[in-house]
């Protein structure tokens, strides 16, 4: 495939399915979001090229690289939506995620309350229920809170790729101008 970017209208089809799939993820982000955007990364990296590099802001060239880095970005933070829920070390956000373990306390002391009639039967289904229970309002809170930072992921995503796009294409036609020359 040359680097001519027209006849490559499969990235805005993968920008849909990225927001597609942070739009309709519910509840808890799931390792298969890291399936989904590591996939739709590689379309991206096997099947799209970036025109080549001109100079000037109105070029075509800085409009696909805005595109194409949006897109990356995006992808880049629903493969990676999973782990930022789960890793405090990859998600630092001060005064996010503290909040969460007291919320799955009241699920657990709530559930409790609402199944009071099995505790004097079986003390084991309802330490189970409530383990459930809590561990799920845990994860919601997790998974709001990441959803709620990931657009800042996606756009420090973005302009990572977008300028190592740009200067790996700088490089290159200064390159290919002092071959020919």
């Amino acid at each position: 495939m040359g680097r001519d970017a027209s006849g490559q209208p499969g990235v805005i089809g993968i920008g849909l399915a990225a927001v597609l799939t942070a739009a309709l993820a519910q509840g808890s982000w799931q390792w298969f979001a890291t399936y989904i955007g590591v996939t739709l990364l590689a379309v991206i990296f096997g099947f799209y090229r970036l025109p080549v590099w001109t100079g000037g802001l109105r070029s075509t060239y800085v409009r696909n690289l805005a595109a194409y880095a949006m897109v990356v970005g995006l992808c880049a933070a629903i493969a990676l939506a999973p782990m930022l829920q789960r890793w405090a070390w990859l998600f630092p956000m001060p005064g996010t995620r503290g909040r969460c373990p007291a919320l799955g306390t009241y699920e657990s002391i709530r559930t409790e309350a609402a199944l009071s009639d099995l505790a004097g039967r079986d003390r084991a289904a309802l330490a189970q229920a409530q383990d459930v229970n809590s561990h799920a309002a845990v994860a919601d809170c997790l998974s709001a809170t990441t959803t709620l930072w990931l657009p800042v992921y996606a756009a420090g995503a973005a302009v990572l790729v977008a300028l190592g796009a740009w200067a790996l294409d700088r490089a290159r036609a200064r390159n290919e101008v002092s071959a020919a020359a």
